[in-house]
């Protein structure tokens, strides 16, 4: 018999996160399940990004930050010595806040990640790629016969766009998106949502965001975070209908925040 269960993608286990002296995050533990989108949320300065970089160790690169406690993907603490760094980034990649295509053309974006990797062998499996990678962005039909155009040269949503194109690109498990729509207009922000609820059929997505609409339309589970902790953490339809805290009720009510 075949079980229907999601399983656990990522789990963090009594995590706490240091800037030098100062603690940004205190005693987190949480459960991301596999080909879900988790939405975190809470006021500026909560930590919601500096967790999100905690899933794939890009907060090695700060001088002075450390991290305590575990964090496994499929059972594997990706803190282990054992892993590479570039490595862990090729399977769990980051979209950012603002769009940041390189500045050279659509199709040299996306083959940008699989030509450092050794990921294609030939041009035509190159193409292939760029045209899978753009077409799961919904991105193909709008520059299908301007691939070898500046990448700048797009609207800020399309550029967003072709950034989640060059994630995907290198086949990644889990796409971390942080604040993915912040500087976007209301029908762009709307076109990545859409986009993001289409992708979570082949990636487990964990995505911050200020939005909390955002965050009630695209996620299946939402956690709180407050002052470094996590406040609360649940199926989003109780984060916002049904919270167990009361903090975490005065914020998605926007009595707080």
């Amino acid at each position: 018999m075949v079980s229907n269960a999601i399983l656990p993608k990522i789990e963090v286990h009594d995590l706490d996160f240091y800037y030098g002296e100062k603690r940004a995050l205190s005693n987190i533990n949480m459960v991301i399940l596999e080909r879900e989108i988790t939405a975190l949320i809470g006021p500026s300065g909560c930590g919601k990004s500096t967790f999100l970089r905690c899933l794939n160790r890009m907060n090695e690169t700060i001088p002075g930050a450390r991290m305590q406690g575990r964090v496994l993907i499929d059972g594997v603490d990706i803190y282990s010595p054992e892993i590479d760094p570039v490595d862990l980034r090729q399977r769990v990649g980051m979209v950012f806040q603002k769009p940041n295509p390189f500045p050279q053309s659509v199709y040299d974006n996306v083959a940008f990640g699989p030509r450092i990797l050794g990921l294609t062998q030939s041009r035509s499996e190159e193409a292939e790629m760029v045209e899978r990678s753009l077409r799961q962005a919904a991105l193909w039909d709008v520059v299908k016969d301007s691939l070898d155009e500046n990448a700048l040269e797009l609207s800020l949503g399309e550029q967003q766009r072709l950034c989640i194109a060059r994630v995907l690109a290198v086949e990644p498990e889990v796409v971390l998106m942080d604040e993915p729509t912040s500087a976007l207009d209301p029908i762009a922000t709307l076109e990545i949502e859409d986009l993001m609820t289409a992708l979570k059929s082949h990636y487990t997505i964990v995505v911050v965001t200020h939005n909390m609409q955002q965050a009630a339309r695209v996620s299946d589970r939402t956690g709180l975070f407050w002052l470094g902790e996590l406040v609360e953490f649940d199926e989003t339809d109780r984060i916002f209908t049904r919270p167990k805290e009361e903090r975490t009720e005065a914020y998605v009510t926007g009595r707080v925040g």
